[in-house]
């Protein structure tokens, strides 16, 4: 009877210590879940954390690109305003440089008109004449402004304009051009006048 009251306390207390034993592993598994849960909570938040800071990171980074953007926009802005008034102003006062160097001449005719007057004298007015004609033709020169050659040559379409066909006096000026009615003038070597010619035919 006592070895069946020792074996039933032994089955209890195995039992108990077997109890025992599933409640502590359960109980760890529970903690180890517990762990692993809060430190994925804790990798979330630190993940969080870190997307937040890249974020405002980045704002920052938009806005200092914005601003920059609009700096150099206005700087443009104000580049192109400055530009269009100098161009502006260049093409304005562009022909100043010709006119001064051109009003001496003028000066050189009224000199001329009032020595005439009382003068008789037809050779020193020519001279004089020629003399002002070869000062401005000298002048204009110098601002490039250079004659077209257009005299008993061959007529090009993009130097010479044809006012009229005439027989050719010769035959070697046949399609040439025979008379020029207005002289043609380059500037710079760009066409600033066309020549008004007549052409032999």
């Amino acid at each position: 009877m006592e070895d069946k009251t020792m074996t039933e306390k032994e089955t209890m207390t195995n039992a108990k210590t077997e109890e025992k034993k599933i409640n502590d592993t359960a109980e760890k598994q529970d903690n180890a879940k517990t762990k692993e849960t809060k430190k994925k909570k804790k990798r979330t938040v630190s993940k969080t954390k870190k997307l937040e800071a890249r974020i405002e990171e980045l704002e920052h980074e938009l806005e200092a690109s914005k601003d920059k953007y609009l700096r150099l926009q206005a700087e443009f802005d104000n580049y192109r305003r400055r530009t269009l008034q100098e161009k502006a102003d260049l093409i304005k006062n562009a022909g100043e440089s010709t006119l001064l160097e051109i009003l001496p001449i003028l000066d050189d005719f009224e000199r001329a008109i009032t020595a005439n007057k009382d003068s008789d004298d037809l050779e020193a007015i020519k001279d004089g004449i020629k003399l002002i004609y070869n000062k401005l033709k000298t002048k204009l020169e110098n601002q490039g402004i250079k004659e077209i050659d257009a005299l008993h040559q061959d007529f090009n379409t993009d130097l010479h304009e044809a006012i009229t066909k005439i027989p050719a006096p010769e035959e070697t000026l046949k399609g040439k051009i025979v008379d020029v009615i207005e002289k043609g003038y380059y500037l710079n070597d760009k066409v600033l006048r066309f020549s008004k010619v007549v052409i032999g035919e």
